[in-house]
């Protein structure tokens, strides 16, 4: 079988959107080797909706962090909701992003990483609450997406369980943090490449390892 490299991520992560032009040039540059598959994370399924005033504090330090390493930028829209927290109508959810994304998984499986890192965006730079189904209309004219079937399928449970099934798969391969980047070469064997941001020269000297000794296997 063809190796698989899995990207755990999650669209309220961060350090993910810091990640997004690693991932993204990864998937395209070793596109004819392996196709990338992204695993949405459930990283913030409260039980009952916590308003963004809990984590405003972390994040105000964090994000600088993130650029710093990174050099991506958040945006002024987004920043806005971290310092009036108490002006902001926002209570952060994984649930909506992870079944937008699981949509666009079944229509434009090449597409994936551009999705979410495109779904980041809209959240981190532009400011968009990705728990309201506003946020995804413009990405759905990008994708060429019909907004009436994107809807449906958004409200569905079938693509709710999807969402539910990649957290399930996120736990059951012991990812406990992300952004996470994991190899499978066949169903039961995983090469881990990262755990954390990890940058692009790092990362794709790691998948050429993991490419040569599956090479040299393959020999044998």
């Amino acid at each position: 079988m063809q190796p698989t490299l899995i990207y755990c991520y999650d669209a309220y992560c961060g350090w993910c959107y810091g990640f997004s032009p690693v991932i993204k040039k990864i998937a395209n540059e070793y596109k004819e080797k392996f196709h990338t598959e992204v695993l949405s994370g459930g990283m913030v399924l409260p039980e009952q909706p916590v308003h963004i005033k809990a984590t405003a504090d972390y994040i105000k330090e964090a994000y600088k962090q993130v650029e710093e390493l990174t050099g991506i930028q958040f945006g002024a829209d987004y920043l806005w909701h971290i310092n009036n927290p108490d002006e902001s109508d926002w209570f952060p959810s994984s649930e909506k992003p992870a079944i937008a994304l699981s949509i666009i998984k079944e229509l434009f499986p090449e597409k994936q990483v551009d999705f979410i890192a495109d779904m980041q965006y809209s959240l981190y730079f532009e400011g968009r609450d990705l728990t309201d189904d506003e946020a995804y209309r413009h990405l759905l004219e990008k994708y060429a997406v019909d907004p009436d079937e994107f809807y449906r399928k958004l409200k569905s449970d079938e693509y709710k369980e999807h969402a539910y099934y990649e957290f399930q798969l996120c736990k059951q391969l012991q990812v406990t943090g992300f952004p996470q980047v994991l190899m499978q070469i066949t169903d039961t064997k995983f090469h881990l490449l990262a755990r954390g941001y990890t940058d692009y020269e790092t990362l794709s000297k790691r998948i050429d390892l993991v490419l040569t000794e599956i090479e040299n296997n393959s020999f044998n």
